[in-house]
């Protein structure tokens, strides 16, 4: 399965890069590239992630990375990575889906 990433967590991936970036740009930059490594398995193993509790729907999962939930749909050939949120953030569905 391919990987699709939405214009939202492209943005939430720049964000987090811009403020990890604040104080070392390098720590920013090996980060973001460890998080869009961990949505590579995703590929393989769509089901990795657990249903995420606040949306309750099957085929909209999350993966844990550091502090950061990674949020995902299943479709029929692709993930698309919804967005990707702070755990201390509160989650609003309406913002993504």
């Amino acid at each position: 399965m391919r990987i699709d990433w939405s214009l939202t967590a492209k943005k939430r991936l720049v964000e987090i890069f811009d403020y990890i970036a604040q104080d070392n740009v390098q720590a920013a930059a090996r980060f973001t590239k460890q998080l869009k490594e961990q949505t590579k398995k995703l590929s393989r193993f769509p089901k990795i992630g657990r249903v995420v509790p606040e949306i309750n729907i099957p085929n909209i999962r999350e993966i844990i990375f550091g502090n950061y939930r990674i949020i995902y749909q299943i479709q029929k050939k692709s993930i698309y990575i919804l967005t990707i949120r702070h755990g201390a953030q509160q989650l609003f569905p309406d913002n993504f889906l």
